[in-house]
């Protein structure tokens, strides 16, 4: 069961939730909207040097990249 994040794009809020199937409905829990976009995540990959890379471009974080989904972030 893997572990997604979200942007409410009502309230703008940020969260991650458990999602057990791919038809669960995923709501804020902050305003309770159901008008939430998946956002792409990055992650840490120990490689041969043990030095951790990070996925993505330069090394970004997950969540909105500069509010390209729109929710101003």
């Amino acid at each position: 069961m893997p572990i997604y994040e979200y942007a409410c794009m009502e309230c703008e809020s940020h969260f991650e939730e458990l999602v057990r199937s791919s038809d669960q409905a995923v709501t804020c829990p902050e305003c309770g909207a159901a008008k939430v976009l998946k956002q792409l995540s990055s992650f840490a990959v120990v490689g041969a040097t043990s030095k951790p890379s990070f996925a993505g471009p330069a090394g970004g974080g997950g969540g909105c990249c500069g509010g390209s989904c729109g929710c101003g972030h």
